[in-house]
């Protein structure tokens, strides 16, 4: 999960509170409440938004993760952790379009290998909290075939 605010503000401090959680190993069940808070006091924070749909992926939350995935996109549709939790809901959810937010991410990786490299490294922790993730597996499959 790795997204950061676009300002300074109390909402900042808490995203980034709860930032420090997850990486040090926080259950995702447990931030869901604070990436809940953040979304309600900055609606128009893409990085909020792209968190809320990675926690509700990861306990299994795929309805609530698309609807929070969707908005991250609106939000900020250059952001390709945006959309790996877009098209990962959008498979869990059986819903369509997976497709067209896979070859966006594929363009990123190979046009920003940086940004190519934290999504694997976003793709592996996903694998490591949720262990044998088939959406996740699957995805990967595509990404790296």
């Amino acid at each position: 999960m790795s997204a950061s605010p676009a300002e300074s503000s109390p909402t900042t401090s808490l995203f980034e509170a709860a930032i420090a959680r997850y990486n040090e190993g926080a259950d995702p069940a447990e931030l869901l409440e604070d990436f809940e808070a953040i979304t309600q006091q900055a609606p128009r924070q893409s990085a909020g938004w792209t968190c809320l749909a990675w926690l509700q992926l990861l306990t299994d939350q795929p309805s609530l993760a698309l609807r929070s995935a969707r908005t991250a996109v609106k939000l900020n549709p250059q952001d390709p952790q945006a959309r790996l939790n877009l098209s990962l809901a959008l498979l869990e959810t059986g819903t369509t379009g997976v497709r067209e937010h896979i070859a966006i991410v594929q363009r990123v990786m190979v046009m920003a290998p940086d940004l190519g490299s934290e999504l694997q490294q976003s793709m592996a922790d996903g694998l490591q909290r949720r262990p044998g993730w088939p959406a996740m597996l699957k995805i990967q499959s595509w990404l790296n075939g």
